[in-house]
């Protein structure tokens, strides 16, 4: 069975860095920039093959972590063995823009892509956090909220999916209550202060509730599981980020390649519907995780675009590879972090 889940999680990243690679790969090519190299993963190289025509060096890398297409003047001019029109630091800052957000446009569109897949093949159900079983003798039930009553806000933080309930339930609380503002069925609003109740068994309900999971029919509602899926883990993703930059929730809860590989092997026992969406799950998470301003990230080389588009000048060279650099340290020892903790948690 590990062998499965082997094969599997090294396909699953592969896939991911594929379409995030190829949506870089493509716009330069479409744009007339010279490409070096397109690799799958990052570390020493297992399988190597050159274009014909092209002339580009297509590699396949041993970690399956990562990947890049190497670009003329993705910074500044390559040597004269490149055509300056060919460098990408020559081309229209637009075009710049477009090359370096493709990969996350790509991984945002497979995302909407399976998700529609899963909710056409699997079906699809309701989102909002509506409450549908409220248990007796749990906090919920003593506050008087009932079957039908809609959550909208925790802590004063409005959300309009489950998803984004949960991570701000798992939020660090400085108080022994968490304020919810509950929407009822005759649309009066109102807050309430639950303190959750303490419970032995971690998979035990602190609340006493749970959300309704209806399932929704026609190709519309398909459409718009989606979408609304999608838009749910991109939300709670800014959330887990926030709540990383605000303490609220530790940077222990992270997972690298180790905790992955994990959740793929218990994806596995759940069949190809789970595997489907972890894929989807994943996709979006290298989208948003990429598209943060931060430099090494695709987001950073579009934040010193802006700036060049408002200064009326190119960055300093030194200084944008200097910030790419440090970026990239602090990325690469991030993961070993996580990874770390990741063997710990297994053992």
């Amino acid at each position: 069975m590990w062998i499965l889940t082997v094969i599997l999680f090294i396909f699953i990243l592969g896939l991911i860095v594929l379409v995030h690679e190829f949506g870089h790969f493509f716009w330069a090519k479409k744009f007339g920039v010279y490409i070096h190299e397109f690799s799958i993963g990052m570390g020493p190289v297992i399988f190597s093959k050159k274009g014909k025509k092209d002339g580009i060096t297509y590699n396949i890398r041993a970690l399956p972590i990562g990947g890049f297409v190497s670009m003329a003047g993705e910074v500044y001019e390559d040597d004269d063995s490149v055509p300056k029109e060919k460098c990408l630091c020559n081309k229209p800052i637009w075009q710049r823009i477009i090359v370096m957000a493709a990969g996350v446009f790509n991984n945002f569109l497979m995302a909407l892509v399976l998700l529609f897949l899963f909710g056409l093949i699997w079906g699809s159900t309701e989102l909002s956090p509506k409450i549908d079983t409220v248990l007796e003798g749990y906090p919920m039930a003593e506050a008087g909220i009932v079957k039908g009553d809609k959550i909208i806000a925790i802590n004063n933080n409005h959300i309009s999916t489950w998803d984004e309930a949960q991570i701000l339930l798992y939020f660090k609380n400085d108080k022994d209550y968490y304020e919810f503002t509950i929407k009822h069925e005759n649309g009066e609003v109102e807050d309430y202060k639950i303190t959750p109740k303490e419970v032995k068994d971690e998979n035990d309900t602190k609340f006493g509730f749970s959300v309704s999971q209806e399932e929704t029919h026609g190709l519309f509602n398909k459409i718009k599981f989606a979408f609304g899926k999608f838009y749910a883990v991109v939300a709670s993703m800014w959330l887990t980020l926030g709540g990383l930059f605000t303490g609220k929730i530790s940077i222990d809860a992270l997972s690298g390649p180790v905790g992955i590989y994990t959740v793929v092997d218990e994806s596995v026992k759940y069949g190809l519907m789970q595997v489907v969406y972890l894929v989807a799950y994943l996709s979006i998470n290298v989208g948003v995780i990429n598209i943060i301003p931060f430099p090494a990230f695709d987001g950073g080389r579009i934040l010193f675009l802006a700036i060049e588009k408002i200064k009326g000048s190119p960055v300093n060279q030194k200084f944008e590879n200097m910030c790419h650099t440090i970026g990239f340290i602090l990325l690469m020892l991030l993961i070993i972090y996580v990874t770390i903790n990741d063997i710990i948690r297994l053992f």
